[in-house]
């Protein structure tokens, strides 16, 4: 019995539509919803930032050693270097979990904030930090939309020699 050609490419692009299902559904599991494409109330959707989000909420939680300059990591946190600092010493810390920003912060988030925090302090106590800023951003002011702190200091190397 012969498949017909229309038949055929039925066949074939609906699995490929369930392919492509199954495969966003494992990489977008474990991830907190954006506004990238909303039906009604469009004022803030296309944001980059919210697709900036998704997709290193992707990189972090699927994709181990994929995020590159990495300077530390463990299982709950991954520290980089930022590509633009703005001081001589600008980390990136950044929790495995996604949470879009502190307002989001649920009971299990602990860990993975407990964590972030600890290897903060293995990162001021390694560099010998004593002037130092611990930040995180808002909705409103976040350039991408995933809860990260920054450790800035300007401590530099020639300061923290003397």
């Amino acid at each position: 019995m012969a498949i017909s050609g229309t038949f055929r490419k039925v066949l074939i692009s609906t699995s490929f539509v369930l392919l492509g299902i199954l495969i966003g559904g494992y990489l977008f599991s474990g991830t907190q919803p954006r506004s990238i494409i909303a039906l009604t109330n469009c004022e803030d959707c296309l944001a980059p930032k919210d697709l900036l989000g998704l997709l290193g909420s992707i990189g972090v939680q699927k994709f181990d050693g994929s995020i590159p300059g990495v300077i530390y990591e463990t299982d709950k946190t991954v520290v980089i270097s930022h590509p633009e600092p703005t001081t001589p010493v600008h980390y990136v810390v950044i929790p495995k979990k996604d949470i879009k920003n502190a307002a989001g912060i649920t009971a299990e988030d602990t860990p993975y904030l407990a964590d972030a925090f600890a290897v903060m302090s293995k990162l001021i106590e390694d560099d010998g930090l004593v002037q130092y800023k611990i930040t995180t951003n808002g909705p409103g002011l976040q350039a991408v939309t995933y809860l990260h702190f920054h450790l800035t200091s300007n401590e530099g190397p020639e300061q923290l020699a003397n």
